[in-house]
């Protein structure tokens, strides 16, 4: 096995569960593991205390359905750690040929959710984004270095990715808002936009931190709203289960629009692809 690296963030509490993690993987995979890696916020440095530890395994090959089930047991045991950091985990489990092939971003692979140990299949990580941040700035737990693993994003296809869902998903809110109104939805739409459009505009990927205080100054109009959602980011736990503020979502939505309309009106050259 290989031995993965001791102290891949300042928290000696999450590098024990990582290092569970890792082996956890590894007991699974065997020679099929290709390697494990930190992504989001610990990865382009901008995380604290209440950060997610976003995790990328890749394979060599799509999980066979004993490698899931023995995926399901490791995981479990990691997550049922005593350290709160194991509760604290999300990451997807990616083969290494869709990794490499970004046109096939979209498709759902195996997941596990932030604060759930139910694997299931969903796209949230094979994205563009997700691929541009774990080539720049990918914390390795095991493995090559990530950018030898994903090839080099081209700036349209990226643009276009972050353009494309911040519309999508936008629409989709301001079309059923009561699905949103809980306090743990009412900041991530603030802070998770305020990325996306600093993302956009700037063309890189940022953090959460970054995007909220460029917004601050974008639009100072809705600065008191993006400090009380970054305020408001410990125990998501409980927040998801809470209605919002009516006044606080009102402005929520109000800023959804806001960027929104920028969105739509920045304009995207095509994908080479």
């Amino acid at each position: 096995m290989r031995e993965p690296e001791a102290r891949p963030t300042p928290f000696p509490g999450l590098n024990d569960v990582l290092g569970e993690l890792a082996r956890a993987m590894d007991a699974v995979f065997g020679a099929g593991l290709v390697g494990v890696y930190l992504q989001g916020s610990f990865a382009v440095g901008d995380f604290d205390e209440h950060s997610d530890a976003d995790f990328i395994v890749v394979t060599k090959g799509e999980p066979t359905g004993a490698q899931v089930r023995m995926l399901r047991a490791e995981y479990g045991r990691v997550f049922d750690l005593e350290d709160p950091w194991a509760k604290h985990l999300e990451g997807s489990f990616l083969p290494e040929e869709v990794l490499r092939d970004r046109r096939r971003a979209g498709e759902p692979v195996w997941y596990f959710d932030h604060g759930h140990r139910d694997l299931g299949r969903s796209d949230h990580c094979n994205t563009l984004v997700v691929r541009q941040t774990l080539r720049e700035h990918g914390v390795r737990l095991v493995g090559p270095p990530p950018a030898a693993l994903i090839d080099p994003i081209p700036l349209p296809a990226l643009r276009g990715e972050i353009r494309a869902t911040a519309i999508r998903w936008g629409r989709a809110i301001l079309g059923e808002p009561h699905r949103w109104a809980n306090r743990f939805y009412q900041g991530y739409l603030v802070l998770n936009y305020s990325r996306m459009f600093h993302d956009l505009l700037a063309g890189s990927v940022g953090s959460k931190r970054t995007g909220a205080e460029w917004m601050k100054r974008r639009a100072p109009a809705f600065a008191g709203l993006i400090d009380r959602a970054w305020g408001g980011r410990p125990d998501p736990a409980r927040s998801v289960r809470e209605p919002a503020d009516p006044g606080e979502y009102r402005q929520t939505l109000s800023f959804l629009r806001f960027v929104l309309d920028e969105c739509e009106r920045f304009t995207v050259p095509p994908d080479p692809a």
